[in-house]
């Protein structure tokens, strides 16, 4: 059978800082195109989880050691991400302590999730629908 043509697999983690009041949310500033501020995250490997993905790309971004607290929902739009089609499994986990920029990543700022910045990719959707959770507790909606 032939290798199928699919969308690449990414994760988004939407952080959660639970040291500082009213639980800020970690945003990146992208050291590569497209630029802009966004939630941290990446391509999975071959062979990895999409949970394990998820932690080690917050890592590698933001410095913090995230648990994961549940997936939010997967955003699969052809035109989410300019650069071509990607789905991408979106968690939200928790940290502490102070996080700092490495990788993919030149700056990091905490941000109330209702304020944020303009947002690369589907993000400030993404945000949107976590909102929409901390408010009522239902996942992202489906969308067609």
């Amino acid at each position: 059978m032939a290798r199928p043509d699919t969308p690449l697999l990414t994760v988004d983690v939407i952080i959660e800082l639970t040291d500082r009041p009213g639980r800020p949310v970690v945003l990146i500033e992208r050291a590569n195109p497209p630029y802009g501020w966004a939630l941290p995250g990446g391509f999975v490997d071959q062979g990895e989880r999409l949970e394990v993905a998820a932690v080690r790309e917050a890592r590698e971004e933001t410095s913090l050691s995230v648990r994961l607290k549940f997936l939010l929902g997967c955003y699969s739009a052809p035109d989410r991400d300019p650069r071509g089609h990607t789905v991408s499994a979106v968690y939200v986990g928790e940290a502490g302590g102070k996080p700092q920029a490495a990788d993919d990543a030149t700056h990091l700022e905490l941000f109330d999730p209702r304020e944020p910045p303009a947002l690369a990719f589907d993000h400030e959707l993404i945000l949107r629908d976590y909102l929409r959770w901390r408010e009522t507790g239902e996942p992202a909606p489906l969308r067609r």
